[in-house]
């Protein structure tokens, strides 16, 4: 399937979403890979895995980018050659990237799982969700929140930031399809905004 959705966020930040419906022959045909790439790639034991990073190729393709325009640094924070900042984000059957000219971005889509309930309380103080008594609701807002603060440590690039005690997501309501979220560290408070889209059983979060 080609491109699933469009996001256009503002005149220079774009998100762009695949649904990941190929053979991972069909999407290799696309593109050419690096050496470095094509090692990355055979070392995948998750065909998943596999067929989510190809995908990515084929959105940076979209925007007329190679596999040879993409790097990452020491953190693993990925950069495009020409400077624009980028995310990427790949789970299941969807794939995601955001492209900004003039801001750091940050992307995350989940599947929205009852799992997320077991782990809530390693990201976010359970205790503020309790008067959610609809479970189906629940889940989803704790994705939210759990996408928020993945969009936003992607943003910070660094491998220093607690979820429970660094970053801070503002409380919401479904309807208005947006928050606030915040880095606190080192003495600094950083805001951000945070847009969430649910698409089928998955949720899209970006922040900038």
């Amino acid at each position: 399937m080609p491109l699933y959705k469009t996001v256009i966020v503002n005149k220079n930040t774009k998100v762009l979403i695949w649904k990941i419906e190929e053979s991972i022959d069909d999407l290799s045909c696309r593109f050419s890979l690096t050496e470095k790439s094509k090692k990355k790639l055979m070392n995948m034991k998750s065909e998943i895995h596999q067929r989510g990073f190809l995908s990515i190729r084929c959105l940076l393709e979209l925007e007329g980018y190679s596999d040879q325009d993409l790097s990452y640094d020491i953190f693993g924070k990925p950069h495009l050659r020409d400077g624009k900042f980028i995310s990427i984000t790949h789970s299941f059957i969807f794939s995601g990237i955001i492209i900004s000219s003039e801001i750091p971005v940050g992307i995350d889509i989940e599947k929205r799982r009852d799992k997320i309930l077991k782990i809530a309380h390693k990201f976010t103080p359970i205790e503020a969700y309790k008067s959610i008594a609809n479970h189906d609701a629940l889940v989803s807002k704790l994705t939210i929140v759990w996408g928020a603060k993945e969009s936003l440590y992607k943003i910070y690039g660094k491998k220093k930031l607690l979820f429970l005690n660094h970053m801070y997501i503002e409380d919401f309501s479904f309807e208005t399809n947006h928050t606030i979220g915040k880095i606190l560290y080192d003495g600094k408070t950083s805001d951000y905004r945070v847009f969430f889209l649910e698409i089928e059983d998955f949720t899209c979060v970006y922040a900038y």
